[in-house]
């Protein structure tokens, strides 16, 4: 039996040797601790056209788990969307999935992320003619743009109901969504990891104190931006960094109108001044909800 454990411990070795370094931690982060469950906090406004929100999660580090803020981020390319990461359970352990940029949303767990992240695909807009054109019936992109439409069909049909806010795929108390025939074939495709700007952002959250679990107990000193944060030496812990979104004052993890689309009511089309973000109800899917 040792014999046999020592050739397993062997061969795991030498695949991981085969693996990039640029995917290592996006794979094979695998811990025996669940991550808490998704914050609530309101959606910033969109700072400029061609930004794409990318939601806010949960990583893990040598202090524990802490929150990424959700933020607006400027796409790669025309056409490239993002699929967030996610974590999914397997074989006793919460293993780490990296997001990505791609020309379709992939799986991310049926993770229900709000803001489009509705658990399947993306509903928060789409590219037409090398522009991208937000969904303003679940987006915040305020006054001033022009490339806009409402759609709450799509909301409905994607929609995962997360009402426990859960943060992770699969396991005792988990998601329970598998992937679709389209969800494997997207996520098959060609991908592009997080931009440098993404990955300074990363860096500024996992070096800000005040971002770690063990520290804010589920309530993150900043919960979303509207541009990525800056490099860490640039970063005021704690601080109240400009188009922030703050935690919210009295239900931390229960949810808020405009922070969890997914249970709260549609509303009207925000007026060119209005800066009120929309919100929308879509139908519980109940053969897709999580298991208790």
């Amino acid at each position: 039996m040792k014999v046999f454990r020592s050739a397993r411990f062997l061969l795991i070795a030498f695949l991981l040797s085969l693996v990039p370094a640029s995917s290592f931690a996006g794979v094979f982060i695998s811990i025996g601790i669940a991550p808490p469950v998704l914050p609530v906090y309101e959606q910033p406004l969109c700072p400029d056209d061609g930004y794409i929100w990318t939601p806010g999660y949960w990583a893990y580090g040598d202090a524990g788990y802490y929150w990424i803020p959700g933020a607006w981020v400027p796409a790669p390319q025309p056409g490239f969307l993002w699929t967030p990461p996610y974590w999914g359970f397997d074989g006793g352990h919460y293993i780490f999935h990296d997001g990505y940029w791609g020309l379709h949303v992939g799986y991310y767990g049926g993770v229900n992320y709000g803001f489009g992240y509705m658990g399947i695909g993306f509903a928060g807009g789409e590219w037409r003619g090398g522009h991208f054109f937000y969904n303003t019936a679940i987006m915040h992109v305020g006054g001033g743009f022009h490339n806009v439409y409402r759609n709450e069909t799509i909301i409905h049909n994607t929609t995962i109901i997360n009402d426990r806010h859960v943060a992770y795929s699969g396991g005792p108390g988990g998601i329970h969504h598998e992937p679709s025939a389209d969800e494997r074939r997207f996520s098959a495709e060609r991908h592009t990891p997080a931009s440098a700007m993404q990955r300074e952002h990363i860096q500024a959250a996992a070096h800000d104190p005040q971002q770690r679990f063990n520290a804010n107990h589920g309530r993150p000193a900043t919960m979303a931006a509207a541009r990525p944060m800056s490099a860490p030496h640039n970063a005021a812990v704690g601080g109240n960094r400009g188009g922030e979104a703050r935690p919210a004052e009295h239900n931390a993890g229960a949810a808020h109108p405009e922070a969890r689309p997914a249970e709260a009511r549609p509303a009207a089309r925000p007026a060119p001044a209005s800066h009120s973000a929309p919100a929308s109800h879509p139908a519980a899917r109940p053969s897709e909800k999580p298991h208790k």
